[in-house]
């Protein structure tokens, strides 16, 4: 493999494997925020308790993430010197806030409720883990800001054979970020929500500290069903934005060589070919894609072949097509996983309206258990749909990714570094899950007997329990 395509390979593994962590991060610190607030208003130790469990998760997660995050930037300065070059000054900016601002601000917040509890007030701490909750959305907002450059620029001007930022102000009203940011906050919420549902569920199966599990499947399941509507409402305007700013991913997404017609029907299947660019084998839903691209039953899409021609106009000869199949199915897995999401959602919701938790259905239990794996896999298809379907573009219009990559770094170094991370991965992945078991194995009430004991942090012993 060549020197572009292994530096492909190690950004995609660097982030799919860093984006496992972020959502947990984001949704986590909402639902202990939640679980600490109802502590606070009603006064029930139980709710103590269940933002001290969910918080030893999040701890382990967040502390993995960290990692995780500091490697892929690493790879940034590595194997893509010449895209730094180009957009340093626009895409750093957001950046830099992010590590001054959001991370610093989540970082001081969860180490007074690491060590805050009963040595500050009840509102001081509850504020503590909603601050933790807010930092984590700002740094979310400043990556996607610096993301959301990359598929909509805005706010620059080209000096000198750079990208210049000349307003700041169009870079966080940019209409890529106001559409992608909702959708990414929900579904990180969504994720929060589906871990704690699964968990919960499994442990409700078991029948362990079946009122604990119960008011945390509660709380999840409310979080989970809100956040998986409003991602969908939020991923239907960023489909429309699509169609305006990237037709070709749309297209690509769709898998539509010629225009659609109007209406446009949505392919549900199809067995693309992508030699002679056509599909077979096709099963269309009609109506749906006009609807998708503009809230109404009307409409014609562009296709692949057209958005060619009128690239090749617009940028010269080259292939603008990004790789069809991939963007295709990567897309209808999100939409899947979102669905079933969903689905599994609205039977909570009216399993604890009949108030059947106690004695559940064991097979949906089961099918809830499973269900945390739902958002990693709309997560990760939809980022790689959003990636992928940006090709041949790093910076859709400005620079492709070819231009990007580090000039003087060989495959034989890239291939090596990718080695490395994947072992470091593989060994950060085996750490978490392995503490994940113990502390879930251990469960609540064990913990308690832990917290009946004096803990200072600032000795040898409280470090360690802190973080046990």
């Amino acid at each position: 493999m060549d020197t572009v395509m292994l530096s492909r390979i190690q950004f995609a593994s660097t982030t799919i494997f860093h984006y496992f962590f972020v959502p947990v991060s984001i949704g986590l610190a909402l639902l202990i925020a939640i679980m600490e607030t109802m502590y606070v208003r009603k006064g029930d130790e139980e709710y103590k308790r269940m933002a001290q469990f969910w918080g030893k998760l999040f701890l382990i997660n967040f502390a993995v993430g960290v990692v995780t995050g500091i490697l892929q930037e690493f790879q940034f300065g590595m194997n893509w010197s010449d895209y730094s070059r180009f957009v340093g000054d626009v895409f750093g900016a957001p950046l830099a806030i992010e590590a001054l601002l959001a991370f610093f601000m989540e970082s001081t917040f969860i180490g007074i409720w690491i060590f805050g509890w009963d040595k500050v007030s009840k509102k001081v701490h509850l504020a503590s883990i909603w601050l933790v909750a807010l930092g984590t959305m700002l740094s979310a907002f400043w990556i996607l800001a610096a993301n959301s450059f990359m598929q909509h620029p805005v706010g620059f001007a080209v000096n000198n054979g750079r990208a210049e930022m000349n307003d700041i102000f169009a870079l966080i009203t940019n209409g890529q970020l106001l559409v992608e940011f909702p959708h990414t906050v929900l579904a990180a919420y969504a994720t929060g929500a589906f871990l704690v549902t699964g968990i919960s569920a499994y442990k409700l199966l078991k029948k362990q500290e079946v009122s604990f599990f119960r008011k945390s499947f509660e709380i999840a399941a409310i979080v989970g069903i809100i956040s998986s509507f409003g991602v969908a409402v939020a991923g239907h305007a960023q489909a429309q934005y699509l169609v305006e700013t990237q037709p070709m991913k749309m297209a690509a997404s769709e898998g539509l060589w010629g225009k659609s017609g109007d209406p446009a029907p949505w392919t549900v299947f199809a067995t693309i070919d992508t030699v002679n660019k056509t599909n077979k084998n096709e099963i269309q839903v009609p109506y749906l894609l006009s609807f998708l691209s503009y809230s109404k039953f009307s409409g014609e899409v562009k296709g692949m072949n057209e958005l060619q021609a009128q690239y090749e106009q617009e940028y010269g000869p080259g292939n603008y097509i990004p790789p069809v199949k991939t963007t295709f199915w990567s897309f209808r897995i999100m939409v899947a996983a979102g669905t079933l999401m969903i689905v599994l959602g609205v039977y909570a919701i009216y399993l604890m309206w009949r108030k059947k938790l106690d004695k559940p259905n064991t097979w949906f239990m089961r099918f809830m258990f499973w269900g945390l794996l739902l958002p990693p896999i709309a997560n990760t298809s939809g980022w790689i749909m959003t990636e992928i379907g940006r090709q041949p573009w790093t910076v859709f219009g400005l620079m492709t990714t070819e231009d990007s990559v580090s000039p003087n770094i060989t495959s034989g170094q890239v291939l090596f570094s990718v080695i490395s991370f994947t072992a470091i991965y593989a060994i950060l992945g085996a750490v978490l899950v392995g503490l994940f078991i113990k502390v879930i194995r251990k469960g609540p009430y064990a913990m308690d007997n832990e917290h009946g004991e004096s803990h200072d942090p600032y000795n040898k012993e409280g470090s360690t329990h802190a973080f046990s």
